[in-house]
């Protein structure tokens, strides 16, 4: 019985990530990775179709391995959090309404700049490797050779 409720969620989950990419402004990444973690705990084929969904299936398995969101993502979404909420606090008719518009937007700008990490950023950031730090994306130093600049490679006197 819980098995299909976690099913009932997931298919919940796709249906408004699937609205959420047809209609501006809902989003639709969360909702998808919503419903890898309802399939995980129901149904594994399931959860593999969701990880092979063009498009959506790589975000989702990157923010499963903590990658976080593409920088150009994150500035799309900060501008449109800040965009609808300029129009809904201009449209709204009370005040307080405005105001808890405001801060809403206020609290997803920030959740979405400092909480969720930036994917550029964490494959940048310095890894420990080996008792010395380097950065993934650097390429590894070629061992150093033994001896004096001046002398050959292979040990042998040159002619």
């Amino acid at each position: 019985m819980i098995q299909l409720l976690w099913i009932v969620a997931g298919l919940g989950c796709v249906a408004l990530g699937g609205v959420g990419v047809v209609v501006p402004g809902l989003p639709s990444t969360i909702f998808f990775i919503g419903a890898a973690a309802c399939f995980t705990r129901s149904s594994p084929r399931l959860e593999r179709w969701v990880l092979g969904l063009p498009g959506v299936g790589q975000l989702v398995r990157d923010h499963r391995a903590g990658l976080g969101m593409p920088r150009r993502a994150k500035v799309v979404t900060i501008a449109s959090i800040a965009g609808f909420s300029a129009v809904a606090i201009v449209v709204a008719s009370r005040p307080v309404v405005g105001i808890g518009v405001g801060v809403l937007a206020a609290i997803g700008i920030v959740v979405v700049t400092w909480h969720v990490p930036t994917r550029e950023h964490v494959l940048d950031a310095p890894v420990r490797e080996r008792g010395r730090w380097r950065t993934p994306r650097s390429p590894r130093r070629p061992p150093r050779r033994r001896g004096r600049a001046d002398e050959p490679a292979s040990g042998c006197e040159q002619r």
